[in-house]
């Protein structure tokens, strides 16, 4: 099968489509047909070097496909089944991947829109889950409308709290469709928030590492009442935890994005999809900021 692999670290160029070995699942695992695979900020960081510092690398960590191989003992899925989730090696750009933990694709997605949720929905929902937000909490969401944000918003509405987002004024409608209290960024933001909430936030979660991490600890009224999924150098400085997946993962999430995706209430946008040839082009497009919304593969 083909996989995006690079065996150097630097730009987009250094990506490439090779021929690889067939994976095959272990116990509790399922092998997929890939018929889309999302693209994150992670990947191009570590195609840079800034992450992990073995060579080759394959990439990719959410895909959505077509089930063709069961590992031993799974029974919750069938030969022929449509499911998303991760990839059990982070080759989830591939022609075939195996997938550790997965769930049925709603059934009013397509595979690229599917393809589009996991990474998002489980970084906002084990975000959510260390700030500890519950029914009728006031989030404050800095970097709204990305699709980390955007996950956030709708995961933290679906617990029942009022959120108040910051964003672009083109992202405005966008955010009160997800059910969030748009506000603007940048000077002056801490007097939009308290004109929505005088008494300022209970909770504050940043997403888009734009240097406000003091502004949130005020607003929120302390750093234990803030994290971060972006900003690991600001977090150092003022005592913010910084969100990562080692203290485990929130993986349940998967099967509650069915339900919520059927009754409306979860929804992130493609911004653009690539044929797997394209694979560098992707990454421009996406290390550039041009678009809005989730890039994904398609290796069909």
């Amino acid at each position: 099968m083909k996989t995006v692999r690079f065996s150097t670290f630097g730009g987009p160029e250094v990506l490439e489509l090779v021929d690889v070995p067939d994976p095959h699942p272990g116990p509790g695992e399922v092998r997929i047909s890939v018929r889309a695979a999302g693209i994150n900020a992670s990947d191009w960081k570590k195609r840079q070097g800034l992450m992990d510092q073995e060579l080759p690398q394959t990439m990719g960590h959410e895909a959505a496909g077509v089930v063709d191989e069961l590992g031993e003992g799974v029974t919750d899925v069938a030969l022929g089944d449509r499911v998303f989730g991760f990839s059990a090696s982070g080759g989830a750009q591939a022609e075939l991947t195996v997938l550790s933990c997965y769930a049925p694709v709603p059934p009013s997605l397509s595979f690229a829109e599917a393809a589009a949720l996991p990474a998002a929905a489980e970084t906002a929902a084990r975000a959510l889950d260390q700030l500890g937000v519950e029914s009728g909490a006031t989030v404050l969401a800095n970097g709204a409308s990305g699709s980390v944000g955007a996950a956030a918003v709708q995961l933290a509405v679906a617990r029942g709290a009022r959120v108040i987002g910051t964003g672009s004024l083109a992202t405005h409608d966008f955010l009160r469709s997800l059910g969030a209290e748009p506000i603007a960024y940048g000077p002056g933001m801490s007097d939009r928030v308290r004109a929505l909430a005088p008494d300022g936030v209970d909770l504050a979660l940043d997403v888009a590492g734009s240097g406000v991490l003091l502004e949130l600890i005020q607003l929120a009224g302390g750093p234990e009442h803030v994290i971060t999924v972006a900003d690991f150098v600001g977090a150092q400085q003022h005592g913010v935890r910084f969100s990562r997946g080692d203290g485990g993962h929130a993986l349940y999430v998967l099967s509650q994005l069915g339900d919520l995706v059927e009754a409306g209430k979860f929804t992130l946008p493609v911004g653009q999809t690539f044929p797997m040839a394209d694979v560098a082009e992707a990454h421009r497009v996406g290390e550039s900021g041009r678009v809005r919304g989730k890039l994904v593969l398609l290796p069909g």
